[in-house]
């Protein structure tokens, strides 16, 4: 097969004001003609800056020193004697790179919002493209567009020409994104970290998308990722990358059944798979060491979780939220949202309750409601205090009294970056909480950041930093670092590993168990990741639309689903293995979001109420109350056959 990009011996460095440095050193690889090669590595690897030197996008600062970027492309090298071009060696400016860029090469970026004009429409975007390197009136430039839209899943696509990306969802910002890539039809499609901020659901849809439309344009696809189980459901070929070299390279059958590199073998072992064995820890790269002496563990009370009982009792809650019209000066009502729906839950002492669902089923919503960040509009909430020996009802605390509540409950945040002040140093940010609720002297506090420090495995020396002078995964140890501060008995997690590398991922997933055991701590784990859910949580509970839909002991959920949104969660999430690919028909064309899509007995129909029936063993499933009895029964069948399998495995 012919190769339709060929890479020989890449180097690349940036001209810094501390010195130079090298970011690809003499990497190599290919890219046949209609196939995938997906190139895999953690952030900081090279992989972005190889993608934007093929584009000829580089900074300023970064220079080609070496090598070739040979590109064979039937189209432009027709009028031309020599087959490839070497890009490497065009000007980024010049009329043949302009001709290359976006017309024979294209690419996806991971983040649609910030590369997306906010200020023009979709279909103002798209035609661009496509006039920027086809002659083409305004009329079928709109033909084409549309036309591209439709291809890629809008479900009304002359409708979404005249829309505005912040007024698209991330999956369909995402598409918008896809036929702004693919309108000129080039013949190579980059895709930059293409799904990584996306729900499970809503990234298969997307790499279904990307197969059909190679497989329906006859393109070829560099796809590059973290994320191996991604790699193992679109990869033909794979090229594993650190610290701007290749460590190892070949077909996705010997990468995954027979990868030779310790780099790539511990990769595998960083995932967070289903059905790990009792005990099992995942296996970071770089694992975090905490220091032996630590005193904020030692002078820490392990709360006292002895006998269990609950800890905090959401009952029947509810918010609504209004929408205004459009309009700087318009308060009219534009309608109502409705984002949580009498939901009501227990989280037990010393649990980690797993809380899963797509963006804007009401997480995170909920998780503010507990916090008293937003006051629900039905319904109640009640703390049970073990140490005081008392009930505490949320929703009527004030003044001291919701202060003082407010140091049992800590918050660690989605993205580390945003969530700590770029103006304070990380000495000061950890500091902050303690001088808030008056906390000890100055030298006191100190002393404590220094021992947080510690405890989270970061450098005791480093607490004059900023957090910009910090990795993802350091911003995100500080963060829980500032949670504990306080000596919480709650800690509410809003998705706080979903935007890390794999490996930097279990390093966080591990320090949180690690601390949960060490504290006595409680979790609510928010995310939209099953696996990782699987791997953290004790019991878990689905949501979906502002309603909780199926909730269960963590080992119950996994071995019998019963809800079809649950279902179909369970059967998006991409796994680094070749024997369990996933399963895109069982994501119901892509509606599994909605009730209206689920089969009886799950939606609603007639006069029949949907209420939580319980099935056994602490599992409950939210259908027609008059199904009761029949779901029990097909529950204890569901389950006792998965158990008989799974021993017989054994």
């Amino acid at each position: 097969m012919r190769d339709l990009l060929r890479i020989r011996d890449l180097r690349i460095s940036f001209d810094l004001p501390e010195g130079r440095l090298e970011a690809v050193r003499g990497v190599s690889f290919r890219v046949p003609a209609g196939r995938t090669v997906a190139l895999v590595g953690e952030s900081g690897s090279g992989k972005s800056v190889v993608s934007q030197a093929i584009m000829g996008i580089l900074p300023r600062t970064a220079r080609i020193d070496a090598g070739r970027i040979l590109f064979h492309d039937p189209v432009l090298a027709a009028d031309r004697a020599e087959t490839m071009i070497d890009i490497a060696a065009l000007h980024p400016d010049s009329a043949e790179m302009r001709a290359i860029r976006g017309g024979r090469i294209s690419i996806i970026f991971q983040e649609p919002m910030t590369s997306l004009s906010p200020v023009h429409t979709v279909g103002n975007q798209i035609c661009e493209a496509l006039q920027l390197h086809r002659r083409v009136s305004d009329a079928e430039g709109r033909a084409l567009a549309t036309e591209m839209l439709r291809l890629v899943g809008f479900p009304d696509p002359d409708k979404a020409l005249k829309t505005y990306p912040f007024e698209l969802s991330g999956g369909l910002r995402q598409r918008a994104m896809i036929a702004m890539a693919l309108v000129c039809r080039p013949a190579l499609l980059i895709a930059d970290e293409p799904t990584t901020a996306l729900d499970v659901t809503i990234q298969a849809q997307i790499l279904k998308l990307i197969k059909d439309l190679q497989a329906e344009l006859g393109m070829a696809v560099l796809i590059i990722t973290h994320d191996l189980g991604v790699v193992a459901n679109v990869a033909d070929e794979v090229v594993v990358m650190y610290h701007g070299e290749v460590m190892e390279s070949g077909a996705l059958e010997d990468i995954f059944h027979e990868p030779k590199h310790p780099y790539l073998q511990a990769l595998l072992r960083a995932v967070p798979r289903f059905h790990m064995k009792p005990g099992e820890r995942l296996v970071p790269i770089r694992e975090i060491r905490q220091r032996d002496d630590s005193a904020f563990l030692g002078k820490a009370k392990a709360h006292d979780n002895q006998g269990g009982g609950t800890l905090l009792k959401v009952e029947h809650v509810s918010k609504n939220f209004t929408i205004r019209k459009a309009g700087l000066f318009n308060n009219d009502k534009a309608g109502s949202l409705l984002a949580v729906d009498d939901v009501s839950f227990t989280v037990r002492r010393g649990e980690c309750l797993g809380l899963v669902g797509e963006s804007g089923c009401g997480k995170t919503t909920l998780s503010k409601m507990i916090m008293r960040a937003l006051k629900p509009d039905s319904g109640s909430i009640t703390y049970m205090d073990k140490e005081s020996g008392g009930e505490t009802d949320v929703l009527k605390l004030e003044g001291d009294d919701l202060m003082a509540f407010r140091r049992k409950i800590q918050f660690v945040f989605q993205d580390p970056f945003s969530s700590l002040n770029p103006r304070m140093t990380v000495g000061d940010i950890l500091a902050e909480p303690l001088l808030i609720h008056g906390v000890g002297t100055a030298a006191e506090r100190r002393q404590i950041v220094e021992e947080l420090m510690g405890v989270v495995g970061l450098n005791r020396n480093h607490i004059r930093r900023y957090p910009h002078s910090f990795s993802g995964g350091q911003r995100q140890r500080i963060g829980i670092a500032r949670a504990l501060a306080l000596h919480p008995q709650l800690v509410i997690c809003d998705e706080p590993v979903s935007a890390l590398d794999v490996s930097i991922q279990a390093q966080v997933l591990n320090l949180l168990k690690d601390l949960q055991r060490d504290l006595g701590l409680t979790y609510i784990f928010i995310s939209h990741n099953l696996a990782v859910v699987d791997y953290i949580a004790d019991r878990i509970a689905v949501m979906c639309c502002g309603r909780l839909v199926e909730v269960a002991p963590r080992a119950q959920l996994f071995r019998a689903p019963i809800h079809p949104y649950t279902k179909a969660l369970l059967a998006a999430v991409p796994e680094p293995s070749l024997d369990q690919r996933l399963d895109l028909t069982a994501l119901l064309q892509g509606r599994a979001s909605e009730p209206g899509a689920w089969p009886e007995p799950f939606r609603i129909s007639g006069e029949s109420r949907l209420t939580m029936i319980e099935l056994g063993e602490g599992h409950f499933v939210r259908a027609h109350e008059n199904a009761a009895e029949e779901l029990t029964r097909c529950y204890a069948q569901i389950s006792s056959s998965t158990a008989a399998t799974q021993k017989a495995e054994v």
